[in-house]
């Protein structure tokens, strides 16, 4: 928190001065009035470039802080612990300073009598709003401790899937990488004492040669135009991509993809079933529940899809009816949500479908590797049969001029 300087009368007028860390002036402010003084003049000190309060703002909280932060603080309140005195405690043991910053001054606002889902919606990058609304209804219901416990698990799955998903691509990604590098190599070493052998020579090159010399001479004397094309043309998609239509097209680009969009689509599927399904158990409202879901699924298109559900609901229609008019759920997803809704048992249902649906990510995982061999074989085959061409070829025009 920043430092402030300031200068204050006491009772009999005589003027202090000091400093105070606090969260703004009228912080500093309110702690002099109940210390007796009348502020005179607050102001924040200036802080070095490289202050702690600057590193804290590059420090990412993770999804394990989170968690651990979630699980001990349930733990906490399940064993009788007041809640400050409890939120004391994770300040104290949390190792992250952005999260240890941040339960401060959630702590300092319950003090101060706000709620303590108002008090993390103040810190949208570090508490989701899946968060703040889970915490809100545990609040109301009196279940906090078990809303915690349920926030842990939910973190604790969207970070394990996260983590499958990464070494699931490791192999692939690190062979299109040597791939790359071992292009790079060869058109900067390799290929121009071919091209000053070919030079020398009046036939005509072969036409993988002379792409291949292209690429070369491109490279070599245009390499500065190529980077800031490739980074004008990434900045490019970068802000379409944010834009309202460009993240639908995108979202839907994602989910037509050749392998990745089967996963991608399983893997948002079961993240909407588990949070539905925990937010229906938590005693939301099912309006609340698919507007919130809605916007935690991570994908526009789905978002879209469950906006539709919402507004089905809020005219009377039941809750399937948008989604199998959508194609985006399959139809036995349908049906068990069918007799969910029946029977009064949706959660019970949303919880079978996110099992189906993380039985179906795991296999898809563990044989992605398989999966995507053929393409990796396809592509690092072109790129040897290219060069093999391009160098090869008219080695073997040489030969057959000099047999002559």
């Amino acid at each position: 928190m920043p430092q402030y300087q300031y200068k204050a009368r006491d009772k009999d007028g005589a003027l202090r001065e000091g400093t105070m860390e606090a969260r703004g002036r009228e912080a500093v402010a309110d702690q002099l009035v109940v210390q007796g003084f009348i502020p005179v003049l607050i102001e924040e000190q200036g802080r070095p470039f490289l202050s702690a309060d600057f590193l804290e703002g590059f420090t990412r909280v993770k999804p394990q802080d989170l968690i651990i932060f979630s699980r001990q603080l349930a733990t906490l309140m399940a064993a009788g612990v007041p809640f400050l005195q409890g939120l004391a405690t994770m300040e104290k043991q949390s190792e992250n300073p952005r999260l240890k910053a941040a339960i401060s001054a959630i702590k300092a606002d319950v003090e101060a009598g706000s709620t303590f889902s108002d008090a993390i919606a103040k810190h949208p990058a570090i508490f989701s709003k899946l968060y703040v609304s889970m915490i809100k209804a545990g609040e109301a219901a009196g279940i906090m401790d078990s809303i915690l416990n349920r926030l842990a698990h939910l973190t604790e799955y969207d970070a394990e899937t996260r983590a499958r998903v990464k070494a699931a691509v490791r192999y692939p990604l690190i062979v299109v990488v040597s791939i790359c590098v071992a292009f790079a190599f060869l058109m900067t070493f390799v290929v121009p004492k071919f091209a000053a052998i070919f030079a020398q020579t009046k036939t005509e090159l072969p036409l993988p040669t002379r792409m291949l010399m292209g690429i070369n001479y491109g490279v070599q004397h245009y390499w500065y135009i190529a980077l800031a094309g490739i980074g004008l043309f990434a900045w490019a998609v970068i802000w379409y991509v944010r834009t309202t239509h460009g993240r639908r097209q995108w979202d839907g680009l994602k989910l037509r993809l050749p392998v990745f969009g089967i996963l991608f689509r399983k893997v948002a599927l079961s993240r909407f079933a588990r949070i539905f399904g925990t937010m229906q158990r938590s005693g939301i409202s099912m309006l609340l529940a698919l507007e919130i879901t809605a916007d935690t699924v991570g994908n526009v298109v789905i978002a879209d899809v469950i906006g539709q559900m919402r507004q089905g609901i809020s005219e009377g229609k039941g809750l399937t009816v948008n989604m199998e008019a959508s194609g985006i759920f399959p139809p036995l997803v349908v049906q068990m949500l069918s007799v969910g809704e029946e029977t009064g048992q949706i959660d019970a249902m949303l919880d079978k479908v996110s099992d189906y649906y993380d039985s179906d990510v795991e296999h898809l995982l563990r044989n992605l590797s398989g999966m995507l061999e053929p393409m990796l074989l396809l592509f690092v085959g072109g790129m040897v049969l290219f060069l093999a061409l391009a160098i090869f070829m008219p080695m073997w025009n040489m030969m057959n001029m000099f047999q002559k």
